[in-house]
């Protein structure tokens, strides 16, 4: 009997799963799938221990959903994706293979992974899938058929190739024989606790979640994203990050529930998000070195960095003076997320204020986020640096004080995270140590560590000094 084995990697669904979709399409074969972890490799890449326990429980939700259809889930350990090479193998010889599917991921290593992977099974046929995106990297390219640079031509020309034909998603596959037993599976890799009622931990959950946001957030998504007390965002970032769920599955609905999106109406901001995530992803797989920890733009790695561990620290804890940067970095450590409008103040205030280099803070994040993504963080971090394609200019840096004060007017958000400032005036809330030294009052929070109109013009200085070099 003919054997398909599914691998899966960052594709923890049943639903709209292209590997293992074409894995079942010959109701003949014999189907299998595989897990393998690879917990050196992740102490590495320096996976979050939300991230680890989130992947652990919609781990265990796929294996329920593959044993309900008859296929078993095979588990394995590896230290690292060299050794998860040799397991694919054992297993493929073990089980008399003759098809391996999987689906593609775009980061450096796992292309490797993967190019040595088909090396070593010259006798399994093996097929990768576009599967974590809506296009394929290669498909949405400039007249002289280069990457695009810049964001918005990228995506007026993704949104065209969209309206002549959207990517299809798939059914799960049909049930192949009788359900079988399960024994959950526990990844041995540190784990932190998560809020399941913020990141649903199984995929009937996490389709739920996207109705809902689709069907009454969408629509108001440009209005309220930027406004943290709000909660205005989809929060599927985790669910994407793991592939929970698919980035088709995310435009099927939209497009359901908001029809106008494609055409620049309601739901066409929140459609740009999902866009500027497949732009990240398309440029790693044009720009390995971005996998490598090196800037888009090569001048500025001759920015010199200010080495300052008091000054990292500080900004790792919340405890900088500013409380809006604070206030998100507190709720980073609690909870391994951070609204978005957030994680560009933070890191504008690290680089631009603090002149600590980028990749530390790139480095932090990953180290705490639950939607940890190497391709959207590094992304983020690189355009909040100017180092990146499509970057804030060098000179356009973030005022920390009026970016509170605007996006956090009442300080909702604040409040929630530095319960100390509790007693502060709305209006004083954004530069409480004037208050507190004006009124005689002792707070139990941090003077600013920097003066921000110092630290501009310093910043200022040492990018136009690298641009020079």
């Amino acid at each position: 009997m003919t054997t398909h084995l599914v691998w899966f990697r960052a594709d923890l669904r049943v639903q709209d799963n292209l590997a293992l979709a074409a894995a079942c399409r010959n109701p003949n074969a014999r189907t299998l799938a595989l897990f393998i972890a690879t917990p050196e490799q992740w102490r590495q890449h320096g996976m979050a221990p939300r991230q680890a326990a989130f992947i652990q429980a919609h781990l265990n939700g796929l294996q329920q959903a593959l044993a309900e259809r008859g296929i078993p889930l095979i588990y394995r350990e590896a230290t690292d994706f060299a050794a998860s090479v040799q397991t694919v193998v054992e297993v493929c010889e073990r089980e008399q293979v003759s098809h391996l599917f999987y689906n593609y991921q775009y980061e450096f290593n796992e292309r490797q992974r993967d190019a040595a992977l088909e090396r070593a099974l010259p006798h399994v046929a093996c097929q990768g899938f576009d599967d974590s995106v809506m296009l394929a990297p290669g498909s949405v390219v400039t007249g002289n058929h280069q990457m695009y640079k810049v964001f918005t031509p990228f995506k007026n020309a993704f949104i065209r190739r969209l309206k002549e034909d959207l990517p299809e998603c798939v059914a799960a596959p049909r049930a192949r024989g009788q359900a079988l037993p399960v024994q959950p599976v526990v990844l041995n890799y540190p784990q932190q606790e998560f809020d399941a009622t913020l990141f649903p931990a199984d995929e009937k959950s996490t389709l739920a979640r996207l109705r809902h946001f689709c069907q009454h957030l969408a629509a108001d998504y440009e209005q309220q994203r930027d406004f943290p007390a709000i909660e205005g965002t989809s929060r599927l970032s985790a669910a994407l990050a793991i592939g929970a769920i698919s980035p088709r599955q995310c435009l099927h609905r939209l497009l359901k529930e908001q029809p106008q999106a494609l055409e620049g109406g309601s739901g066409s901001v929140w459609l740009n998000e999902l866009i500027w995530r497949e732009f990240y992803r398309h440029l790693i797989t044009y720009n390995p070195s971005l996998c490598k920890h090196r800037p888009f733009i090569a001048w500025t790695d001759n920015v010199q960095w200010q080495v300052n561990q008091a000054h990292l620290q500080a900004w790792q804890n919340g405890c900088t003076g500013y409380p809006i940067v604070d206030a998100a970095m507190r709720q980073l450590n609690a909870t391994g997320w951070m609204h978005n409008r957030l994680r560009m103040i933070t890191a504008s205030f690290l680089v631009k204020d603090l002149l600590i280099d980028w990749r530390c803070g790139e480095r932090y994040f990953i180290s705490q986020l639950i939607d940890g993504d190497l391709a959207a963080n590094n992304g983020g971090w690189q355009w909040a640096a100017s180092t990146g394609t499509d970057a804030a200019p060098y000179f356009r840096i973030f005022n920390p004080t009026t970016q509170g004060e605007r996006f956090d007017a009442q300080g909702e958000f604040i409040r929630r995270w530095l319960p100390a400032l509790g007693d502060v005036p709305p209006k004083a809330l954004h530069q409480p140590w004037l208050w507190a030294d004006k009124h005689g009052v002792s707070l139990d929070y941090p003077r600013p560590i920097v003066e921000h109109k110092q630290a501009r013009t310093a910043t200022l200085a040492a990018y136009e000094a690298a641009r020079k070099a």
